[in-house]
């Protein structure tokens, strides 16, 4: 009998499997429980082949059989259910997430409904940087994102980029027999860089990715974790180096090595991510000028300028811009000793109103400005005419002192264009690209500052 009972056990056993999965587009991925759906199948219990080697029992305990099977059924539907329940929770509050990003968008982030919102343009511009924020607001090392901050960010931008399948202009197109007719593209400007600032931005990720098995590690500053011994590695001894070069960045960890430094295949590995990510900042921060110049420049903007440029700029610059033969932006950069991002910041938008001025009088100022043309001015070919001049070599200054500041904040008038832009897919472009410029200058950041603890160690043991 009691092989009887083990046997209907088993076929019981058997039969409890999962028969079915549930699956959404919109789920994260969750640790705390699984994708499957446990559910019991009653029909294909009762209806299963009979055993033919199983042993006739009698009705008791037939009844106690079915009884025990009965209340497994039971207990399995109900784990099925709870199971079930998780998910459709977690996918209620996926839809719900997305219902209220889609209503932010439509009020133009005015939740009133009394129409004073912003355009739709500066709404997905936001929309972007404070995810930017939410999802790397927090990463102040060199680590693999989380799983969950990871498909946050690939949904969340997805949903962004998706606009931009919808921008489109119309092309003629001629067929036999002179026909034309007219068809739709994506529009150029997305066509050609929304594919770039993807590839971007997964090349980040991957660098990201990289930095798993380190050999250098974080300390937050000022914490008991610095007086410990960190799993046998020694942080003390230069520990005070770190913490003077950072003192105006208080707020990040403090990143140690070894006692005897980084090994050299560590170092190679920190150079060659940290040349990558120095070349997709340049790129981001391309495609952010060359969008950010094919803007119309506000009239609220052009109301506020003085009537000449040398009023912008001051009579020591203007006089450099004037007097010189031949132009040399870094000289002047250095004749004026810039020591700190505040100045460099008020002598850009100076620089940038002076150019602004100039452009107009020479009545070649459009609202926005092809990259052809800003490469003439930069490369000096703009005319005899005075006015063209002293644009092309403001043009160049300004452009030298971004490079020379890559962290400088946005200027007045790029501010100015960004919340009086209505162009949708500028500013997907615009502020795509400038996260992923500020994303790879902090790589960069985080790789020098390891390399600088890194050098610190080896030279103090030479």
């Amino acid at each position: 009998m009691e092989s009887s009972q083990s046997s209907d056990q088993n076929e019981v056993s058997a039969s409890e499997t999962p028969t079915s999965s549930v699956s959404s587009p919109y789920r994260r991925t969750y640790s705390d429980f699984s994708g499957l759906s446990h559910r019991f199948d009653v029909q294909s219990f009762y209806n299963r082949p009979s055993n033919t080697d199983s042993v006739v029992m009698s009705s008791h305990e037939e009844d106690l059989s079915e009884d025990a099977a009965a209340e497994s059924k039971d207990n399995n539907v109900d784990d099925g259910d709870d199971q079930d329940s998780d998910i459709d929770s977690a996918e209620d509050a996926e839809l719900e997430m997305m219902r209220e990003r889609f209503a932010k968008l439509l009020l133009g982030e005015d939740m009133s409904g009394s129409g004073k919102g912003v355009c739709t343009a500066v709404t997905v511009s936001n929309s972007i940087t404070n995810l930017y924020a939410t999802v790397f607001g927090q990463s102040l090392r060199l680590q693999p994102l989380s799983t969950e901050k990871k498909d946050l960010w690939k949904r969340e931008m997805n949903c962004f980029m998706s606009i931009c399948d919808y921008i489109v202009e119309v092309i003629p197109k001629t067929l036999g027999n002179n026909v034309e007719i007219t068809e739709t593209k994506l529009r150029s400007d997305i066509l050609m860089n929304l594919p770039a600032l993807r590839k971007l931005d997964n090349m980040l990720m991957d660098i990201l990715d990289s930095f798993t098995e380190n050999e250098f590690w974080y300390v937050e500053r000022g914490s008991s974790s610095m007086n410990s011994n960190n799993g046998g590695r020694d942080s003390g001894s230069f520990r005070k180096v770190v913490v003077q070069r950072k003192d105006e960045k208080w707020w990040l960890p403090v990143p140690c090595v070894p006692a005897e430094g980084l090994s050299e295949d560590e170092r190679k590995h920190l150079r060659h991510k940290r040349d990558c990510a120095n070349q997709i900042h340049k790129a981001a921060l391309a495609i952010n000028d060359s969008t950010l110049n094919d803007m119309d420049i506000p009239d609220s903007y052009l109301t506020t300028l003085p009537k000449s440029g040398k009023a912008s700029v001051g009579d020591v610059i203007y006089k450099q811009l004037c007097t010189a033969e031949k132009f040399y932006p870094d000289q002047l950069l250095d004749i004026l000793k810039i020591s700190s991002e505040h100045e460099a910041l008020e002598l850009a938008d100076k620089v940038e109103a002076s150019l602004v001025t100039w452009r107009r009088k020479t009545g070649g100022l459009t609202h926005s400005r092809s990259s052809w043309d800003m490469m003439k001015d930069m490369s000096g070919d703009a005319g005899n005419d005075k006015n063209n001049i002293l644009a092309a070599r403001a043009r160049s200054l300004l452009f030298c002192l971004k490079q020379r500041f890559p962290e400088l904040s946005q200027t007045s008038l790029d501010i100015c264009k960004i919340q009086f832009n209505r162009d949708v897919g500028k500013a997907v472009l615009e502020s795509y690209s400038r996260v992923l410029e500020g994303l790879a200058y902090n790589v960069v950041s985080w790789i020098d500052d390891v390399l600088y603890v890194d050098r610190t160690v080896r030279n103090r043991d030479d």
